[in-house]
């Protein structure tokens, strides 16, 4: 896709974005709520599949929706898209993005090594679940956001720290930088940035598993510092 196609879908599905949005803020939309099927929405809005996917995802990492796979996409409740103190709207630009990268390398590393020393069989389990729900999801040449923030998730989780949980939790799948910036299902380079992103995910869950703290630290730091120079390179190209 060319630069210029890529501006126009991203102002297609912002446009899109507005339009559910603003349901949401009235009430047309209610908590709970499934969101029309991809189809209804495309004939709705006049724009293409690959567009209203771009705007669900923009939509989850607003924390307006979540998506329940094989069920559909839903309208969350209001203390589900609260804060902690960051505006759910703010986070809009590739400097938004860096600096929340920055934060997550902060707070994520650290959860990965207390993740090693107390993690569970339930808690591995639900790590393998979610790498598992990953390359489905990149094999059907999805982005895999919702799986890649619950492998995020389930570390912080197997920390034992509510706090980071919390924080987490609340920042949900718009931390993923993938959930602002579109991952074109036919772009070779993406899928290849997928594919070791799935790698980078064994690194972490192998040293967690073998309950290496330092490890584990790591390899999460590894993870995240190559997302944040990926998004950095992205965002001087376009």
């Amino acid at each position: 896709m060319e630069s210029s196609d890529r501006k126009r879908s991203s102002n297609l599905a912002q446009q899109v974005v507005t339009n559910i949005s603003s349901l949401i803020e009235s009430g047309m939309l209610a908590p709970g709520e499934k969101l029309p099927p991809e189809s209804e929405i495309v004939r709705q809005e006049g724009v293409s599949r690959t567009v209203v996917r771009e705007a669900i995802s923009k939509l989850q990492a607003l924390g307006l929706v979540a998506t329940r796979h094989g069920v559909g996409t839903f309208i969350c409740e209001p203390a589900e898209r609260g804060g902690f103190g960051i505006d759910r709207i703010a986070i809009n630009s590739a400097d938004d993005i860096l600096a929340m990268l920055e934060l997550r390398i902060a707070i994520e590393t650290e959860a990965a090594a207390l993740a090693a020393k107390r993690r569970s069989d339930n808690h591995l389990n639900a790590m393998r679940r979610a790498m598992e729900s990953f390359k489905e999801e990149i094999h059907s040449g999805r982005g895999a956001v919702d799986a890649d923030f619950q492998f995020h998730l389930t570390i912080a989780r197997a920390s034992g720290n509510r706090y980071f949980l919390k924080i987490i939790t609340t920042l949900g799948s718009r931390m993923i930088p993938r959930a602002r910036f579109h991952i074109d299902e036919h772009q070779r380079p993406q899928q290849e940035y997928l594919v070791r992103i799935d790698h980078e995910h064994e690194d972490i869950y192998n040293a967690i598993l073998r309950a290496d703290p330092e490890a584990s630290r790591a390899a999460l730091r590894n993870h995240l510092s190559n997302s944040r120079e990926r998004l950095r390179r992205s965002s001087e190209c376009e």
